[in-house]
């Protein structure tokens, strides 16, 4: 597809970019300010990442915290904060964060962000301060054809119950309710949930125990397209590596479990279903090597993100934003 944008002779558009069609990649031919170029050509933007589900765009050299605030400006009016937590982030400054704080050697399973909420983020957007000596690349996964991957009996059992999410918050073992819900206030945590649909069991004034069900499949609000959209994978126990399983179940009953994922009627899902899931992933995943500067747009309903291993100082900083929900 051609694309018309503003001062095209400084800028590239490559939609099939060694072997890759995930991301579609921008790329600057010369001195090109990224605020200023997505101001200027923002429907182009915006179809690219609808088209490809994401968009790598190259060679603007944005380099920190400051240089990310000023290209989400550009993208959206709307910053969101990261708010009912499920992995640990340090926040750089207003909007801006660390990509999730993660033991360098394991892989985080490919999710799309915060889909276990009532409200989520239509756009996770990276820049790469500094790559890793090995490994660390981020992977994607087109979120369409994972659905279109897994059979229809198993996509419409989860489109007719849901999935049910349920998290036990402990403080040395996962997040506590403090980090996850950003207050000192069990009120808070109480009207929060309240008003998020969620369920919560107070164990002890530092266990808290929250449920809730949420949809499978999703439509995208802009395309209309059918979307593999939920954290069922990334949260359920059978994703960790087997060491850290068998130690958290030796260690706990099963509902005292950090995460947990099930049907929405509460029933477990299958093992070999889980396999069915975890290889639709695995077929969809493409990934590419950071280089320093570059900027990754995902659209959040249509792509799946993760993270590999890594060797050395990787450092990717992360932003989201246009906030969409229930109500849409």
């Amino acid at each position: 597809m051609r694309y018309s944008v503003d001062q095209p002779g400084s800028v590239a558009i490559e939609e099939d970019w060694n072997g890759l069609t995930l991301p579609a990649l921008i790329r600057a031919a010369s001195d090109v300010d990224l605020p200023e170029w997505i101001s200027r050509n923002h429907t182009v933007v915006d179809n690219l990442a609808y088209s490809a589900g994401a968009v790598l765009m190259r060679g603007f050299d944005v380099r920190g915290a400051t240089d990310l605030r000023a290209v989400m400006d550009a993208i959206s009016s709307e910053i969101l904060t990261y708010g009912e937590r499920s992995s640990p982030r340090t926040e750089i400054s207003s909007g801006v964060y660390t990509s999730t704080d993660y033991p360098r050697d394991q892989h985080i399973v490919l999710h799309n962000e915060q889909s276990y909420t009532i409200r989520w983020p239509r756009r996770i957007v990276f820049a790469c301060e500094r790559p890793a000596s090995a490994g660390g690349r981020t992977p994607l996964a087109d979120s369409r054809k994972i659905l279109a991957r897994i059979s229809p009996a198993t996509a419409a059992k989860f489109e007719e119950h849901g999935i049910l999410y349920v998290r036990n918050y402990l403080p040395g073992i996962s997040l506590s309710w403090q980090v996850a819900f950003q207050t000192e206030r069990k009120e808070d945590v109480d009207s929060y949930c309240a008003a998020s649909d969620i369920a919560t069991e107070w164990i002890d004034a530092a266990h808290l125990r929250t449920s809730q069900v949420r949809p499978a499949i999703r439509c995208h609000p802009t395309t209309g397209e059918r979307i593999w959209f939920n954290h069922a994978l990334f949260f359920n126990v059978g994703s960790l590596p087997e060491e850290i399983r068998d130690g958290l179940l030796a260690l706990m009953p099963e509902e005292n479990l950090p995460y947990n994922t099930y049907y929405g009627d509460g029933s477990a899902i299958e093992a070999d279903t889980l396999a069915e899931v975890r290889a639709a992933y695995a077929a969809e995943t493409v990934g590419f090597g950071w280089e320093p500067g570059d900027v990754l747009l995902v659209e959040n309903m249509l792509t799946a993100h993760g993270r590999e291993p890594f060797e050395g100082q990787r450092s990717i900083l992360v932003s989201m934003s246009d906030p969409i929900g229930d109500d849409a």
